[in-house]
């Protein structure tokens, strides 16, 4: 569920029409729901409620820092992937014990701030993270805790770019090799070994891989207990998809994956940690776009928006399919149109939507992109000189820009000539 309805004829973000939005700061621009960010959050941690817990959310998502003050106050605790996404999080007034440090290439700067400013855990992802993390702890003559990351060879059954439980994957230690990997942890000065990571992908429609990552997880911690470390903390990590479409397949809720968690997990007395983002995020975000043209194909029509790849890479990139909808709402009885749904941008690969059906559109018609709060905004970018797109955050009848478009002039103005030219 989200809070982007329809009503008295006009897509609203809670309370707030969403054309009168787009008539205060232009389009294209990201929109996103407080009470749905909310919303999600609290599922996920109503549904590990009984245990020891702590939702981390996987702020690589969307990482504005509104956002991440959203979720700080609702309770959350944050995963980041470097130096810069740990510097928003205690910018945003998240504690450093709230914070967990993921990703295969932490640097030494990256350790050196997360120890200064404080950390709740690194999940390490090799033998030599584990070495210079372990070096830079004792210059710094402090202890560094840390889970490991082992790589279960479960197929999460998702799209290949984001599927990371394989053992072709660069992610994690092979779990065939915990024992030997914790053995060395163990003899390091500078480490604290404090439990166990797993991550096997994004977008999962499915328990099962969980369940089966879950399990190697349980026979390990047993295996490790056994062998003198002590073992209080499971970092599961995230990876729970999300209804792209409108349709009655859904993924599992986050009920369902807190009851597998616990039937699985809870006899071994571990506190757990989760690290949401697409769940929380996804649906909680929409992007506005306007009408440019409405062009006549040979076949087909092409309907040319001014959000284009930069601003949404997930259907260039992964073929993502996104829900395209009007923002007047359509009569009933409509008769729709079938339109090829592309951005500006000089490449065939900014197509949003092919043959998607529509109701007839005109120049200066605006549309919403559903489901677009999840890397989104985050992996947006400045190709071919088209400034960043807004980002807008709507609490009730009230919005404020939480990210700003720059003009031309501060893009140039970025750039350096050097003297000789």
């Amino acid at each position: 569920m989200d809070h982007f309805l329809y009503k008295n004829g006009e897509l609203h973000a809670e309370d707030v029409p969403l054309r009168e939005i787009a008539a205060s700061v232009g389009t294209p621009f990201y929109c996103y729901s407080t009470a749905t960010l909310e919303r999600h959050f609290r599922l996920f941690d109503e549904a590990l409620e009984g245990t020891e817990h702590l939702v981390c959310y996987a702020m690589k998502a969307a990482s504005n820092l509104a956002i991440l003050k959203v979720l700080a106050a609702a309770g959350a605790g944050m995963d980041v992937v470097s130096g810069g996404e740990y510097a928003r999080a205690i910018a945003a007034g998240v504690p450093g014990e709230r914070i967990v440090f993921s990703g295969v290439g932490k640097t030494r700067e990256e350790m050196r701030l997360a120890l200064t400013g404080g950390i709740r855990q690194f999940n390490v992802e090799s033998e030599p993270e584990m070495e210079r993390l372990n070096a830079v702890a004792l210059e710094l003559g402090v202890k560094a805790p840390i889970t490991v990351r082992v790589n279960p060879d479960v197929d999460a059954k998702t799209h290949a770019k984001i599927a990371t439980g394989k053992k072709e994957n660069k992610f994690g230690i092979p779990i065939s090799r915990a024992r030997e990997v914790y053995a060395m942890a163990a003899g390091l000065e500078g480490l604290e070994v404090v439990g166990i990571d797993v991550h096997i992908g994004s977008q999962l429609t499915e328990l099962e891989p969980f369940r089966q990552a879950y399990e190697k997880v349980k026979e390990l911690t047993h295996q490790l207990r056994a062998d003198g470390h002590i073992i209080k903390r499971l970092d599961l990590g995230g990876g729970l998809g999300i209804p792209y479409t409108r349709s009655n397949e859904a993924p599992p809720l986050p009920t369902d994956y807190g009851a597998m968690v616990k039937d699985v997990l809870g006899e071994l007395g571990c506190e757990i940690e989760i690290e949401p983002g697409r769940l929380i995020a996804g649906n909680a975000g929409v992007l506005v776009s306007e009408v440019i043209y409405v062009k006549e194909g040979e076949d087909r029509k092409f309907l040319i928006l001014d959000a284009a790849m930069n601003d949404l890479i997930r259907p260039a990139m992964y073929d993502a399919h996104h829900d395209i909808v009007p923002l007047l709402e359509p009569e009933a009885g409509t008769v729709p149109d079938t339109y090829d749904i592309v951005g500006p941008v000089c490449e065939s690969g900014d197509t949003f939507a092919k043959g998607r059906e529509l109701a007839r559109m005109s120049e200066g018609a605006l549309v919403a992109f559903r489901s677009a709060g999840a890397y989104g905004a985050v992996m947006s970018s400045e190709y071919n000189s088209r400034p960043m797109i807004p980002e807008v955050l709507v609490q009730g009848d009230q919005f404020a820009v939480i990210r700003a478009r720059p003009t031309l002039e501060e893009m140039l103005n970025r750039d350096t000539i050097p003297e000789w030219l």
